[in-house]
């Protein structure tokens, strides 16, 4: 006999909007949560007893009850609405097109973009993220539940924010959710700095999340739509409508604000610098030191995007008009081109190049070479290339259960093994393969953490936080 049991948890005022459902079949106990009219994730447990398997369900029941949950109808309460940038481009008034070298379109509206010496990274609202050679060969294909707000780096480890409140790790070959955000935070964008995640929401908080996906510290901007995080060892740099706030990465307190020319729509930050990108077509540079306004870059219409190439030398904007700028250091514009695709909701430098993500879901990217610039302004630009998707090529999705992780009943020679152990009322995972920190905590999915289940990983790197993160693929022992 099968049973069901199903709850729900909605806070006035935005808070909580989740839900909890427990299924008892035989010996076997699934949970499953999320965020109200969301898929959510699945945790399934094997009892010796269909007696122990209903009394593990009960306790489960009975301590989400006491937390205010309470029986639901599925369906009843209609998903929280997720916020996504209103956004108009108008064709550009640039007398010449950028040379754009190739061009790859994901099919939906992109935001999130990572570029790295290996490969390119974006992700669009559809919820596809694709990886990228240099020269524009499609090279992986990643299937996420919702749409990609943005794509961060911390050292090697790639993340992708998404819609469903979860910041997954796309490090490995199958995607793990890494974090799960609260459900009353609408996420607008994210960073993170070793280990620690930053995320900036439509009302206007910080919250700060660390590697064990525990909450540590929010606080309430001075304004809303906090479309700028930015993180390292110094501060927190965060942008909202009423300019860019540096917080102390302990949650101590503000360490200086800046009011800006219009609202904040997106970020970027050098070694000494941020730069904020604002609704009233400027980018302002602030030292990271003091907030001081030390430059102004000027563009014709509302700045969505914006990046510098190493230690600010060139300062790149993308605005609302489908145009891209260079500007130098001090603030003198030196070029202005059209995109050829839409306006760029984000961008990056790297090498001589610009790489931007548009309205019209395309990946371009741009020679950004002294020489090509200047052909292209007497309008001498190549052919781009399309880059096409290969039909065959294999899409990679998050585990979501137990059952979806590979099992082995002997760790591969070289692996390392690490257990999940019960602490109070966590579930904490250790290394048990000797000559690591036994007593150090590894980031790992909540989805698949099962007190006493023992899983073996391809390698363990130690993070300055006294942690350590999985590279590689999770399989679990047997």
């Amino acid at each position: 006999m099968t049973t069901k049991t199903y709850l729900e948890l909605s806070q006035d005022g935005g808070g909580a909007h989740k839900f909890y459902e427990v299924t008892v079949d035989g010996t076997v106990v699934s949970v499953r949560y999320g965020r109200i009219g969301a898929a959510g994730q699945t945790q399934t447990s094997t009892f010796a007893t269909p007696d122990k398997a209903r009394a593990a369900a009960a306790k489960k029941i009975g301590e989400k009850v006491r937390k205010g949950y309470a029986p639901a109808v599925q369906g009843g309460r209609a998903p929280r609405s997720v916020t996504r940038r209103a956004v108009v481009s108008a064709p550009s008034t640039a007398r010449a097109v950028a040379p754009v070298l190739w061009r790859f379109r994901t099919g939906s509206a992109a935001f999130g973009i990572h570029v790295d010496d290996e490969r390119c990274w974006v992700g669009n609202q559809a919820g596809e993220v694709f990886t990228l050679s240099h020269t524009g060969e499609v090279l992986a294909r990643f299937g996420l539940p919702d749409g990609v707000k943005c794509l961060v780096a911390d050292d090697f480890w790639i993340y992708a924010g998404c819609d469903d409140g979860r910041v997954y790790d796309l490090s490995s070959k199958l995607p793990f959710a890494a974090y799960d955000i609260a459900a009353d935070v609408d996420i607008f964008w994210l960073d993170i700095h070793e280990g620690v995640l930053n995320v900036a929401d439509r009302s206007g908080r910080l919250t700060v999340i660390d590697h064990e996906d525990e909450h540590q510290w929010a606080r309430s901007g001075r304004g809303e739509h906090a479309w700028m995080v930015r993180a390292d060892g110094t501060a927190v740099y965060y942008g909202d409508s009423h300019g860019v706030t540096a917080y102390a990465p302990d949650g101590g307190g503000e360490l200086w604000h800046t009011g800006t020319e219009g609202g904040v729509l997106f970020g970027w930050q050098e070694d000494t610098a941020v730069y904020a990108g604002t609704g009233r077509r400027k980018v302002h540079r602030l030292a990271k030191k003091d907030g001081r306004t030390e430059a102004v870059y000027t563009c014709d219409s509302v700045v969505y995007s914006c990046a510098t190439s190493p230690g600010g030398r060139f300062v790149f904007a993308g605005d609302g008009a489908s145009s891209v700028y260079c500007f130098a250091e001090d603030g003198t514009r030196l070029w202005k081109l059209g995109t050829g695709g839409g306006s760029a909701l984000s961008m990056q430098y790297h090498d001589e190049r610009l790489y931007l993500v548009t309205t019209d879901g395309s990946l371009l990217c741009v020679d950004a070479s002294e020489a090509a610039i200047a052909a292209a302004q007497q309008g001498d630009v190549p052919v781009a290339h399309d880059v096409k998707l290969a039909a065959a090529l294999p899409t990679y999705a998050p585990a979501t259960t137990v059952a979806a992780v590979d099992a082995v009943s002997v760790a591969p020679a070289g692996s390392i093994v690490v257990e999940c152990v019960q602490e109070g009322a966590r579930t904490r995972v250790h290394v048990l393969t000797e000559g690591y920190e036994t007593g150090w905590n590894v980031q790992f999915p909540r989805a698949i953490r099962e007190p006493g289940a023992r899983y073996v990983v391809d390698a363990l790197h130690a993070a300055s936080g006294g942690f350590y993160r999985v590279r590689g693929d999770i399989r679990r022992l047997l």
